[in-house]
């Protein structure tokens, strides 16, 4: 089953869109299952030599000593192959990944310009949006690889995990939750790295709540406006930001005044309130105990704890085969069907990343 169709069924559930199905309003994807690859050496290495040498600034020697670095990928020696012709450019994309450098306030022009060769643009502007989502910059590395067509970029599996990240931290869910298929499903030989956060990241994505006034949603606009004045942006949109938690948290102490004076007046009426009834046992608000010892389901199916999963990711190098398979079941065992493949392959990938040999 392909991760397009394992995280449909999952984000019907949680009201999330997934591109190319009936939630999704926009045009199919252009892709399809594993359409975009990792470019080869000779393929990256072909264009850049074609564009140096169009542009009159090919340098033999130098261009052949980039090239004769296996150990280094394929995009970092695109990259060096670009600063070759273009300098002045690939230098914001050095000084972005100085820790200490300021974060920019707005993308490079040159990233917008039109007439660049667009396979150097789009890696040019890859390069540049990893750095930056590195140091937490999420809107200008959006920003920068905002019209870049994929199947331009070599790494494409980096692309698409940079651009989840930024669009996850600027609680951007939808979008996120576009980028995390496009990574699971579109790219071939994605590595487990990638995968795994992506998943998590997905399966925090689903537990969001849709009420805005709900305290974690609020919290989220916290950690924003923190992250902002963190990277020294205490500006307009700062501002923003701030004007919304307030409002938001006024909205959200009305609404729980409002429901302490309803159910103060039910009582002066003889009348005994019981919030959580509906829910019975072992959901979010249990008014009675569980008759029979069981895996509660608070929170409804499909809530997934990701804080667990977090824990077994850090500590599964360190686990016994059996406890191993025994976590796998377990897991498997506590959500809905419709999670099974999402969570064998997370767990595959676990495997993978420790060397463990596959079941």
């Amino acid at each position: 089953m392909s991760a397009r169709k394992w995280l449909a069924a999952a984000a019907v559930t949680a009201g999330l869109a997934v591109p190319g199905y009936a939630t999704d309003p926009v045009k199919p994807t252009a892709f399809g299952f594993s359409t975009l690859k990792p470019a080869a050496d000779a393929d990256a290495k072909a264009k850049l030599e074609g564009w140096l040498k169009a542009t009159g600034k090919f340098d033999a020697a130098r261009f052949t000593a980039v090239w004769a670095q296996p150990g280094r990928t394929v995009a970092d020696r695109t990259l060096d192959s670009i600063a070759i012709g273009m300098p002045e450019a690939v230098a914001f994309v050095t000084d972005a990944k100085q820790p200490g450098a300021a974060a920019p306030t707005e993308a490079p022009a040159v990233l917008k310009d039109q007439k660049l060769d667009p396979f150097v643009r789009a890696n040019l502007a890859a390069a540049y949006a990893k750095a930056l989502a590195g140091k937490r910059v999420y809107e200008e590395a959006l920003d920068a690889i905002a019209g870049v067509a994929p199947e331009q970029v070599v790494d494409p599996a980096g692309f698409f995990f940079y651009k989840a990240v930024a669009e996850h931290a600027l609680i951007r869910r939808e979008a996120a939750v576009s980028s995390i298929v496009r990574l699971l499903d579109d790219v071939a030989d994605a590595p487990d790295r990638y995968k795994v956060v992506a998943t998590l990241m997905f399966f925090d994505l689903q537990n969001w709540a849709k009420d805005e006034k709900d305290l974690t949603n609020i919290t989220r606009l916290m950690d924003n406006s923190e992250r902002r004045l963190d990277l020294a942006r205490g500006g307009p949109k700062t501002q923003d930001i701030q004007k919304k938690i307030v409002f938001r948290l006024d909205e959200k102490i009305k609404e729980l005044e409002n429901k302490a004076k309803s159910q103060s007046q039910q009582a002066s009426n003889g009348q005994c309130p019981n919030p959580g009834q509906q829910d019975g046992p072992g959901g979010a608000n249990p008014n009675s105990p569980m008759q029979q010892s069981k895996i509660a389901t608070n929170g409804g199916p499909g809530n997934v704890d990701v804080k667990k999963l977090r824990q077994y990711e850090e500590n599964w190098g360190k686990l016994p085969e059996a406890e191993r398979k025994e976590i796998v079941q377990q897991v498997i065992k506590q959500y809905p069907p419709k999670y099974q493949a999402m969570i064998e392959d997370y767990f595959r990938s676990l495997n993978r990343l420790h060397g463990y040999k596959q079941p």
